[in-house]
């Protein structure tokens, strides 16, 4: 039995458990699915339900039952590890693929190529620190035990996680370089779609123009606040879609299933190892759209 553990922070007074294990745990949708049934979940020490809304300060703690055999099928994509030792891996994810699995068991993910990378472990459980859209390409961190998911995490939404990245858009920004400051709101409840909204929570994007070209804009941006498609949602605010953003812009031929967002630099405490800076290039799809 592996358990997660986490203490409400006050910007998630009010959301349910679910959201904060796949958002703020980044459980994959079948962890989760085995803890609700085997009632695991519990919010200080008793037992809850899937939708219970918590308070700052409470202490959430999910226990993942251990599934035994082969927990996913192996992969042929090759893993691009841009930093790894004995407690997490700095992962290159290409896009589209997605960070965790979905609804659809069957389809293509991370945690199969991690899975398959690290030997096809007995006992395997995917730990993913932080994550990307599908359709975002770039660097992200997943654990290799429990104390190190839980050493990352702690500093996830802090000065000591950081995290900068570049984005090919549609147009000029209004300025060289500014603050989006705008709060994001999720558009309703059925939807996946955010919105710039007075009642939304608090956002801020630092962006700065690298570049020009083709009609488009390179963008170096980063984040004060992690909300959910802040970047896309920022950057169609200010009148700069990201290039192939099909939620909030354009589809782009060129980006089948992608957009021009790339997680380029990161910088973080490892548990053992001290502090490690990590860089990712600009992918060639995206430097062609110049």
């Amino acid at each position: 039995m592996q358990e997660m553990n986490l203490i409400v922070a006050q910007d998630d007074e009010g959301l349910p458990i679910r959201r904060l294990a796949l958002e703020r745990l980044h459980m994959s949708y079948g962890q989760f699915k085995s803890a609700k049934f085997g009632g695991l979940l519990l919010l200080d020490g008793e037992r809850v339900r899937a939708d219970k809304r918590v308070k700052a300060g409470q202490q959430l703690v999910i226990c993942v039952p251990q599934r035994e055999g082969q927990l996913c099928k192996t992969s042929d994509i090759t893993l691009q590890a841009a930093y790894e030792d004995d407690d997490i891996l700095v992962i290159d994810k290409p896009a589209p693929l997605p960070s965790v699995a979905g609804r659809k068991r069957d389809a293509e993910t991370l945690e199969n190529v991690v899975y398959t990378y690290l030997g096809c472990p007995a006992g395997f459980l995917y730990r993913p620190v932080n994550r990307l859209d599908k359709g975002t390409s770039g660097l992200m961190v997943v654990a290799k035990h429990a104390h190190a998911q839980q050493f990352m995490q702690a500093q996830l939404h802090s000065e000591r996680f950081i995290r900068e990245y570049l984005a090919v858009c549609d147009g000029l920004p209004p300025a060289r370089a500014g603050v989006i400051d705008l709060p994001i709101a999720k558009e309703n409840a059925a939807s996946i779609k955010r919105e710039i909204r007075l009642d939304g929570k608090p956002a801020r994007t630092h962006y700065q123009l690298v570049e020009t070209g083709a009609g488009r804009s390179l963008l170096s941006l980063r984040l004060d606040t992690g909300r959910t498609h802040q970047i896309r949602v920022h950057l169609m605010a200010i009148g700069c879609p990201v290039t192939g953003d099909f939620l909030y812009g354009r589809e782009h031929i060129a980006l089948p299933n992608r957009f021009a967002l790339h997680s380029s630099v990161l910088t973080a405490d490892t548990p053992r190892h001290g502090r490690i800076h990590v860089q990712s290039p600009l992918p060639m799809e995206l430097r062609r759209l110049l």
